[in-house]
C-alpha cells in the first residue's frame, strides 16, 4: 500500500465532566457534526489531526461531538453515540484512527468515557489498525486509554496554546506506524497526587519540570514524545494521579529512568503548587484603583465553567452591585429560568428575578432589576485562539441592565465564557467596561490577551479543588490523603500488537 492510499478514520468526543456538578451534561449541551463538517474543525485537536493528514491520506470523516465542560454526560446520549461512531468506523475500514478525545470525560455510569470507548473500538478494529489520541493534559489517563492505543499524548501547554500541534504530532506518529519506521512503546509513571495550584506550564515547577523534559528529548533521540498531565481534579476513579508518559520508538532501557526523573520532580516540589488568588474585595478593589489596566478580565475560580462548575454562582455579581457602585461590567450566569422569563417579557421590558444560585449545592440566588436589552438564541463563534472558529453555544440568552452599569448574561446552557465572544455575540461592548466575568481559570489569558488584564479571584464552588471539601470514595492522592514516594509507579505498554505490558517499580 502507498502512503497516499492510506485511509485513516478520524473524530472528536471532547468533554470534561465534573461528578460534583449536580446536573447531567445532556444531548442539547453538545454540538454534534458528522461527515464532511468534521474536516472543517479549528482550533482544535481534531484541526490539527485533520490539517496534518490532508494530502497524505484518505481522510475519513467519522463523528465530532464537543461541549463545554459540565457534570456527567447522560449515559444514554453517549452509548448512542458510540454506537454511531463504531457502526462509521465499522463501515469505513480504515487502516489507522486518529481521535481527539479530552482524556476527562465521564457518564453517569462510566468513570472512564475514553476508555471505554478506545476499548469497544480495539474490539472492532482489532489489533492490526493503529490508533491514535491526542488529549488534553488535565486528561485523568487510564490504563484502558493506555493499553487501546498505539499512540496516545497531550498537548503541552496550559493554557493550550498548542491544541493544533497535538493533533498534527498524533496523527503524524500514526503515519510513521503505518509505513513501519516507528514501533511505539510508552512509558507511564504515575505519581499519587494532584496540583493544589500553580497550573500554568510558563511559570513556576510546571516550567521547571517541561523544561527538563524538553531538554531530555534533545539528547535522546530514541524518544517521539513526552507528555505531562495534570490531572482532572474532580474525578474520583481508581489510579488518580500525576502521569508522565514517554513514547519511544521500540523499547528502550532509559524510559522509566527519564520518566521517573520528572515524576519525583512532582513529589519533591508538590508544596510549591500553589496559585496567588485575589479575595474578592481585594478583585474589585485593584479595577477601582488601576484605571490603567482597564478594562479587567475577572477568573471566578470556584464557579469556572471550564473545569465542569455550573457557572451559576452570584458572588461577583453581588459584589459589583453592592459594593462597587462606581464601575461597570459584565458577567454570565448559568439560568434557563431566568433567561426563559426575560425573553417572554420581551425587549425592553423591567423584569425583577431571581437569578443563579439555583445549581450548585449551597449556594442561593441573587435578586435584581434590569432592563431586558438582548435576546438570541445564543449560538456564536469562538474568536480564539484556543478553539477559535469553532460553533458553540449559550442557548436561549437574554442580557440585562441593571443600574445601566451592569450587564448580566443570562444563558440557558454553560457558556465558554474564556472567549470575549461570549460577550461581543451579545452586543457587549468589552473596551466600555471596567470589567467582565469569566468562568475559566487559566485558557482565558490567551483569548482575552490584548483584550484585558487578568485577576484570577478566590470564590466558592465545584470548579477549585481544596483539601477537605469534596469527597472522593476511590481515589487516593497527595494532598487529600497520606501517600509516599514509594507509591509512584512505572508501567510498560509495548504496543497493542505486543501486548507485553509490564508493571515495574519506578526508579527515584
Amino acid at each position: 500500500m502507498t502512503p497516499g492510499s492510506f485511509r485513516i478514520a478520524v473524530g472528536r468526543f471532547y468533554h470534561e465532566s465534573n461528578r460534583l456538578n449536580p446536573l447531567p451534561a445532556m444531548e442539547d449541551q453538545f454540538e454534534v457534526e458528522r461527515g464532511k463538517a468534521v474536516l472543517c474543525a479549528s482550533g482544535s485537536t481534531l484541526a490539527g489531526i485533520v490539517r496534518e493528514l490532508q494530502g497524505k491520506a484518505m481522510v475519513l470523516p467519522t463523528l465530532s461531538v464537543a461541549a463545554p465542560p459540565s457534570g456527567l454526560i447522560d449515559h444514554e446520549f453517549y452509548d448512542r453515540v458510540a454506537l454511531e461512531f463504531l457502526d462509521a468506523v465499522e463501515k469505513l475500514k480504515p487502516d489507522a484512527i486518529v481521535l481527539d478525545l479530552h482524556g476527562a470525560a465521564a457518564t453517569t455510569r462510566l468513570a472512564d468515557l475514553e476508555g471505554d470507548l478506545l476499548s469497544r473500538l480495539r474490539a472492532l478494529v482489532g489489533p492490526a489498525v493503529p490508533i491514535g489520541v491526542g488529549l488534553d493534559l488535565h486528561a485523568h489517563l487510564t490504563d484502558a486509554m493506555l493499553r487501546n492505543t498505539d499512540i496516545c499524548i497531550a498537548c503541552k501547554e496550559n493554557p493550550h496554546s498548542d491544541v493544533v500541534e497535538c493533533g498534527a504530532k498524533a496523527a503524524r506518529l500514526v503515519l510513521d506506524v503505518l509505513r513501519g519506521s516507528l514501533t511505539p512503546v510508552t512509558t507511564s509513571i504515575r505519581v499519587p497526587m494532584i496540583l493544589p495550584g500553580a497550573g500554568e506550564t510558563a511559570s513556576g515547577p510546571l516550567a521547571e519540570i517541561h523544561a527538563k523534559a524538553k531538554a531530555f528529548q534533545k539528547v535522546s533521540p530514541q524518544i517521539v514524545d513526552m507528555s505531562i498531565y495534570n490531572v482532572f481534579r474532580y474525578a474520583d476513579d481508581h489510579h488518580i494521579g500525576q502521569v508522565v508518559t514517554v513514547t519511544t520508538n521500540g523499547q528502550h532501557h532509559t524510559a522509566v529512568k527519564i520518566g521517573s526523573d520528572l515524576a519525583t520532580d512532582f513529589w519533591k516540589n508538590r508544596e510549591r503548587f500553589k496559585d496567588d488568588l485575589l479575595s474578592v474585595d481585594d478583585a474589585f478593589l485593584r479595577v477601582r484603583k488601576g484605571a490603567q489596566g482597564r478594562p479587567y478580565v475577572m477568573a471566578d475560580m470556584g464557579d469556572r465553567i471550564l473545569a465542569g462548575a455550573p457557572g451559576d454562582s452570584v458572588i461577583l455579581l453581588s459584589a459589583a452591585i453592592d459594593q462597587f457602585t462606581d464601575l461597570k461590567g459584565a458577567l454570565t450566569i448559568t439560568d434557563p429560568d431566568s433567561a426563559r422569563i426575560a425573553i417572554a417579557a420581551g425587549m425592553g421590558a423591567s423584569v425583577t428575578l431571581e437569578v443563579g444560585g439555583q445549581i450548585t449545592p449551597g449556594f442561593v440566588p441573587r435578586q435584581v432589576t434590569g432592563k431586558v436589552i438582548g435576546i438570541s438564541n445564543g449560538a456564536f463563534t469562538l474568536s480564539g485562539p484556543f478553539h477559535g472558529g469553532e460553533a458553540s453555544s449559550l442557548g436561549d440568552t437574554a442580557v440585562l441592565s441593571i443600574e445601566e452599569r451592569i450587564f448580566l448574561v443570562l444563558t440557558s446552557k454553560p457558556a465558554f465564557s474564556h472567549d470575549p465572544a461570549v460577550f461581543t455575540s451579545q452586543g457587549i461592548d468589552i473596551g466600555a467596561m471596567d470589567f467582565v466575568v469569566v468562568k475559566s481559570g487559566y485558557h482565558f489569558t490567551m483569548n482575552f490577551s490584548g483584550i484585558a488584564t487578568p485577576l484570577l479571584v478566590e470564590t466558592p464552588g465545584v470548579g477549585y479543588y481544596k483539601k477537605g471539601i469534596f469527597s472522593y470514595e476511590k481515589s487516593r492522592f497527595w494532598p487529600e490523603h497520606a501517600v509516599d514516594q514509594s507509591e509512584i509507579t512505572a508501567t510498560v505498554y509495548s504496543g497493542v500488537r505486543a501486548m507485553t505490558d509490564k508493571k515495574c517499580k519506578a526508579v527515584a
